[in-house]
């Protein structure tokens, strides 16, 4: 197998670098206001489960799709109704769910990341040393919210801030040089 790199045709090139541009916003924006950034999560998350369960619902009403459950399409769509009503009426407590949803979750990725880095010789060393690395201080804030939510909170904040920032400048980049590897099998 070999690795080779062709250029990205130049919408997917745009999209890149627009999507890269609006991580970057984010993060600052996020940055400056972690508390408020937090609670409009929230709130975001409640009302696009709203929308996606209001649309499952009609979907499965209406537009019954061959080999799925009509009435399957349609309970789903009420449970995620509901949960997207509690979040709505209970934001601190889902505020405080998430945080620990997301400690739980970084620290999987952190774990990954770790495997990730140990694992792949095909990345450069600095490369899986950073991965390494990255790992290591997401095990460490997932440890940290389970052990002091609050303070867990406003670190992952800041610090999810900072990895949507470099996401996005790693976006732009890519949106910028054009270049994208592919594995080729050779015979």
């Amino acid at each position: 197998m070999s690795i080779s790199e062709t250029k990205s045709p130049g919408w997917v090139r745009a999209v890149q670098i627009g999507l890269g541009i609006i991580a970057i916003i984010l993060s600052l924006y996020v940055l400056a206001f972690p508390v408020i950034a937090v609670i409009s999560v929230v709130y975001v998350l409640a009302i696009v489960l709203f929308v996606l369960a209001i649309e499952r619902i009609i979907v499965g009403v209406f537009v019954p799709t061959p080999g799925t459950s009509r009435w399957g399409t349609v309970g789903l769509g009420i449970i995620v109704l509901i949960v997207s009503i509690i979040v709505i009426a209970f934001p601190v407590g889902t505020t405080v769910f998430l945080i620990f949803l997301l400690g739980v979750a970084l620290f999987f990725d952190g774990i990954a990341r770790i495997v990730h880095g140990i694992g792949d010789k095909s990345n450069s060393k600095g490369s899986r040393v950073f991965s390494i690395i990255a790992g290591v201080i997401a095990i460490g804030l997932s440890i940290m919210v389970f052990a002091s939510p609050v303070l867990g909170a406003a670190t992952l904040g800041v610090l999810l801030a900072i990895a949507l920032l470099i996401n996005g400048i790693q976006a732009i980049v890519a949106g910028v040089t054009g270049r994208r590897r592919r594995a080729s099998i050779e015979r």
